[in-house]
């Protein structure tokens, strides 16, 4: 049997972690992030889809040393050390204004860049195609720490893994906010290396600059985190659209049908999308052989914005059917967490595992842009035939305590129904309540006319399309979008909340 991860195919490369840890929801996420920041010397490297000044690291309270909130938070750190330089670079839409959020939006970033500290620097990354975003979410603490995954720091994305129906922490300036469910994972070492690589080459191509790597001097690992695997081979998978002078990266892709095809027993999946009818029709394939996996995914109950819901949910609901259809055998399982009264948990996460083989976390989506016209970067962690008992049961335990988080049941709860029955599906069935659980989609719950947004390829490309030339592509998505920028303000906001999505 070969192994998933193959450098320069199903990943950029495979590097060591001295530590590894997934990290699952917003507020632990904040807190470990925090805590490493608190450690830094030489260099923190914040990027993302987004970066907010009011990000809020325990809305109950501080309990760690400095500021509560982002940006006060750095330049306490820049003050503190006098060798450290913090960079943060969030993405654009190249044909929408740079002047976007609350950090980057108040003042024009050159102007940023001049009225702060010196050591602090701050750049929009439009080096992608019109039309495009980039979602890659990385953060690298002097090249010695990093961590990956579906969270930027920015508002609205706190929340605990108990998802109270209320919970005052969930505020952004004084407005609550639903539950969310977030997964990341930090690394160490070698790994940690990579991801600094890779922020380091988003730096250059957006800002022309280059940084050098760092050797690091000793650890900054979170004192508030327990590592869940040591001395452990991760993959580091992206996708990259294509550019003048670069080819696009498909990694993501390569992997995802890489791994569906491996797959023996059980398929679990947690995205926020599920519009990509090359991935859903690899899962279907499997549905359709007598012997193949059982597959649960797990999706938000609908998306965030009008258009989204006008164009991601309803590739989901002609998606959904082909899985339906090709369940000829009974092991698709299909769901949405709810908290006690039924409101639903929207779901961030962006998570693959595949039996005791694959877990994949990071930024990307089970949508089209996520293949091959937004950035992306996923981190891998394999468990080889004959290889590591420990990382095996990571994979399995890892996989068990996300869907009894959602079931609201203990992770050995879970397991031993699954254990007893013999079959995820039916496991996850069986444990299935009237408050905090796991609801299943059905076909009475989606309609049978899909909107004309549904697998659209200007909201939702893989690439720029072939049959016409960049410069036409851009044309034409600048003749959709300026006119309604200055004719219909609220409908072009929807679409640039849709188009640059989260």
């Amino acid at each position: 049997m070969e192994g998933l991860l193959v450098p320069g195919q199903t990943c950029w490369q495979v590097a060591t972690a001295d530590r590894f840890a997934p990290i699952v929801d917003g507020a632990d996420y904040l807190t470990h992030v925090k805590a490493a920041m608190l450690r830094a010397q030489r260099r923190i490297m914040l990027i993302g889809w987004d970066l907010d000044y009011r990000t809020t690291f325990e809305p109950a309270g501080a309990t760690m040393s400095g500021p509560n909130q982002l940006g006060p938070f750095l330049h306490w750190l820049l003050w503190a050390h006098r060798d450290l330089k913090v960079y943060l670079l969030k993405s654009n839409l190249r044909l929408l204004p740079a002047l976007d959020g609350f950090w980057f939006g108040v003042t024009p970033v050159a102007l940023l860049n001049q009225i702060t500290s010196r050591r602090m620097h701050f750049a929009v990354d439009g080096a992608h195609p019109a039309g495009a975003v980039h979602h890659q979410k990385i953060v690298v603490i002097d090249d010695a720490v990093a961590f990956c995954g579906g969270l930027d720091l920015t508002i609205g994305r706190w929340d605990t893994r108990a998802h109270e129906p209320e919970d005052p922490g969930r505020q952004t300036a004084g407005q609550p906010y639903g539950p969310r469910h977030e997964v990341a994972a930090a690394v160490d070492g070698a790994a940690a290396r990579v991801l600094s690589e890779q922020a380091r080459n988003r730096w250059q191509a957006a800002t022309g600059e280059a940084l050098p790597g760092l050797t690091a001097r000793e650890s900054v690992w979170p004192h508030t985190l327990q590592p869940a695997l040591r001395d452990v081979e991760i993959g580091v998978a992206r996708t990259l659209p294509a550019l003048p002078g670069s080819e696009e990266v498909r990694e993501v892709e390569a992997l995802n049908l890489a791994a569906i095809a491996a797959a023996r027993s059980v398929i679990y999946l947690e995205n926020q999308y599920l519009a990509s009818r090359s991935l859903v029709e690899a899962l279907a394939a499997r549905l359709r052989e007598p012997d193949g996996p059982e597959i649960v995914i797990v999706l938000p109950r609908s998306s965030e914005s009008r258009l989204e819901q006008e164009s991601m949910d309803s590739a989901r609901e002609r998606l959904l059917r082909v899985l339906w259809e090709a369940d000829e055998h009974d092991r698709l399982g299909v769901y949405w967490p709810a908290v006690a009264g039924g409101e639903s948990v929207y779901v961030h996460a962006k998570v693959m595992v595949i039996d005791d083989r694959l877990l994949r976390i990071g930024s990307s989506n089970l949508n089209n842009r996520s293949l091959g016209f937004d950035s992306e970067c996923d981190l891998a962690l394999e468990s080889t035939p004959g290889g590591r008992e420990d990382v095996r049961r990571l994979i399995l335990h890892t996989r068990d305590d996300l869907v009894a988080e959602h079931l609201g049941v203990p992770t050995e709860t879970f397991a031993r129904e699954f254990a007893r029955l013999g079959s995820f599906v039916a496991a996850v069935d069986a444990l299935r309540g009237t408050g905090r659980s796991l609801r299943k989609f059905t076909e009475f719950m989606i309609s049978a006319d899909v909107s004309p947004f549904a697998e659209n390829d200007l909201m939702d490309p893989d690439r720029v399309p072939r049959s016409i030339t960049r410069s036409a592509w851009n044309v034409a998505t600048t003749a959709i979008t300026w006119p309604l920028m200055r004719t219909a303000p609220g409908l072009y906001s929807l679409i640039r909340a849709a188009a640059t999505r989260s």
